[in-house]
Protein backbone atom coordinates (compact mmCIF):
# COMPACT_ATOMS: atom_id res chain seq x y z
CA UNK A 1 0.00 0.00 0.00
CA UNK A 2 2.62 2.42 0.89
CA UNK A 3 4.10 1.85 -2.31
CA UNK A 4 1.34 2.28 -4.49
CA UNK A 5 0.93 5.73 -2.63
CA UNK A 6 5.00 6.39 -3.23
CA UNK A 7 3.98 5.86 -6.89
CA UNK A 8 1.01 7.96 -6.95
CA UNK A 9 3.32 10.76 -5.19
CA UNK A 10 6.13 10.01 -8.32
CA UNK A 11 4.03 10.45 -11.26
CA UNK A 12 2.10 13.26 -10.12
CA UNK A 13 5.19 15.38 -9.68
CA UNK A 14 6.68 14.03 -13.23
CA UNK A 15 3.41 14.72 -15.05
CA UNK A 16 2.11 17.92 -13.29
CA UNK A 17 -1.98 19.05 -14.38
CA UNK A 18 -1.40 21.98 -16.34
CA UNK A 19 -4.70 23.21 -18.01
CA UNK A 20 -4.49 22.85 -21.95
CA UNK A 21 -6.19 25.50 -24.04
CA UNK A 22 -5.60 28.15 -26.56
CA UNK A 23 -3.41 31.47 -25.72
CA UNK A 24 -4.44 34.72 -26.01
CA UNK A 25 -1.73 34.60 -29.08
CA UNK A 26 -3.34 31.73 -30.61
CA UNK A 27 -7.09 32.95 -30.63
CA UNK A 28 -5.66 36.07 -32.19
CA UNK A 29 -4.15 34.41 -34.91
CA UNK A 30 -7.35 32.49 -35.64
CA UNK A 31 -9.43 35.42 -35.25
CA UNK A 32 -6.75 36.97 -38.56
CA UNK A 33 -7.42 33.64 -40.22
CA UNK A 34 -11.06 33.71 -40.19
CA UNK A 35 -11.56 36.98 -40.61
CA UNK A 36 -8.87 37.02 -44.11
CA UNK A 37 -11.70 34.49 -45.49
CA UNK A 38 -14.75 36.16 -44.39
CA UNK A 39 -13.49 39.19 -46.26
CA UNK A 40 -12.41 37.70 -49.25
CA UNK A 41 -16.24 36.16 -49.30
CA UNK A 42 -17.52 39.98 -48.98
CA UNK A 43 -15.00 41.09 -51.96
CA UNK A 44 -15.85 38.05 -54.15
CA UNK A 45 -19.55 37.39 -53.67
CA UNK A 46 -20.53 40.40 -55.62
CA UNK A 47 -18.61 39.30 -58.38
CA UNK A 48 -20.46 35.76 -58.56
CA UNK A 49 -23.79 37.32 -57.55
CA UNK A 50 -22.96 39.51 -61.45
CA UNK A 51 -21.76 36.23 -63.11
CA UNK A 52 -25.22 34.73 -62.04
CA UNK A 53 -27.33 37.84 -63.89
CA UNK A 54 -25.39 36.86 -66.84
CA UNK A 55 -26.06 33.38 -66.68
CA UNK A 56 -29.92 33.82 -66.16
CA UNK A 57 -29.87 36.57 -69.37
CA UNK A 58 -27.70 33.73 -71.50
CA UNK A 59 -30.42 31.02 -70.35
CA UNK A 60 -33.40 33.29 -70.70
CA UNK A 61 -32.24 34.24 -74.22
CA UNK A 62 -31.98 30.48 -74.93
CA UNK A 63 -35.60 29.89 -73.74
CA UNK A 64 -36.81 32.54 -75.55
CA UNK A 65 -35.64 32.00 -79.10
CA UNK A 66 -35.06 28.06 -78.73
CA UNK A 67 -36.44 26.60 -82.41
CA UNK A 68 -37.53 29.92 -83.97
CA UNK A 69 -34.84 30.42 -86.15
CA UNK A 70 -33.61 33.80 -84.78
CA UNK A 71 -30.68 35.83 -86.09
CA UNK A 72 -27.63 37.36 -84.57
CA UNK A 73 -29.04 41.09 -84.35
CA UNK A 74 -32.53 39.89 -82.32
CA UNK A 75 -30.54 37.83 -79.88
CA UNK A 76 -27.73 40.68 -79.72
CA UNK A 77 -31.01 43.00 -78.99
CA UNK A 78 -32.65 41.09 -76.69
CA UNK A 79 -29.49 40.28 -74.21
CA UNK A 80 -29.18 44.46 -74.74
CA UNK A 81 -32.68 44.50 -73.21
CA UNK A 82 -31.99 42.37 -70.36
CA UNK A 83 -28.68 43.51 -69.50
CA UNK A 84 -30.70 46.83 -68.51
CA UNK A 85 -33.44 44.85 -66.56
CA UNK A 86 -31.19 42.92 -64.59
CA UNK A 87 -28.50 46.27 -63.96
CA UNK A 88 -25.60 43.92 -65.49
CA UNK A 89 -22.44 46.07 -65.01
CA UNK A 90 -19.62 44.05 -65.38
CA UNK A 91 -19.63 43.34 -69.39
CA UNK A 92 -21.69 44.77 -71.72
CA UNK A 93 -23.72 43.51 -75.14
CA UNK A 94 -20.54 44.18 -77.69
CA UNK A 95 -18.68 41.76 -74.89
CA UNK A 96 -21.61 39.03 -75.41
CA UNK A 97 -20.32 36.85 -78.81
CA UNK A 98 -23.04 35.58 -80.78
CA UNK A 99 -21.63 33.50 -83.46
CA UNK A 100 -23.52 31.30 -85.80
CA UNK A 101 -23.01 27.78 -85.46
CA UNK A 102 -24.34 24.00 -86.67
CA UNK A 103 -28.10 24.56 -86.03
CA UNK A 104 -28.50 27.77 -84.59
CA UNK A 105 -26.35 30.40 -82.58
CA UNK A 106 -24.07 30.03 -80.48
CA UNK A 107 -23.94 32.78 -77.21
CA UNK A 108 -20.83 32.99 -75.30
CA UNK A 109 -19.61 35.51 -72.86
CA UNK A 110 -16.36 34.72 -71.44
CA UNK A 111 -14.61 37.62 -69.49
CA UNK A 112 -12.17 38.24 -66.57
CA UNK A 113 -13.17 40.07 -63.38
CA UNK A 114 -10.33 41.54 -61.40
CA UNK A 115 -11.93 42.77 -57.43
CA UNK A 116 -9.33 43.98 -54.84
CA UNK A 117 -8.77 42.66 -52.00
CA UNK A 118 -6.13 44.11 -49.29
CA UNK A 119 -3.87 47.05 -50.82
CA UNK A 120 -2.06 45.85 -53.87
CA UNK A 121 -3.52 41.98 -53.42
CA UNK A 122 -6.81 41.29 -56.51
CA UNK A 123 -8.52 38.24 -56.90
CA UNK A 124 -8.84 37.42 -60.73
CA UNK A 125 -11.84 35.67 -61.46
CA UNK A 126 -12.42 33.79 -65.12
CA UNK A 127 -15.80 33.13 -66.57
CA UNK A 128 -17.09 31.78 -69.18
CA UNK A 129 -20.60 30.89 -70.38
CA UNK A 130 -21.32 29.29 -73.40
CA UNK A 131 -25.00 28.59 -74.65
CA UNK A 132 -26.30 27.44 -78.11
CA UNK A 133 -29.70 28.56 -79.19
CA UNK A 134 -31.33 25.88 -81.47
CA UNK A 135 -33.12 26.63 -84.86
Amino acid sequence: MQAMKQLQKNMSLRSPHRQAGMTALGLVFLLVFVALFAFAALRLTPVYLNYMKIVGVIDGVVAEFEGQNANGTVVRRSIGRRFDVESVSEINVRDIKVSPVDGGLQVSAVYDHATPFISNISFSVHFDKTEIVRR
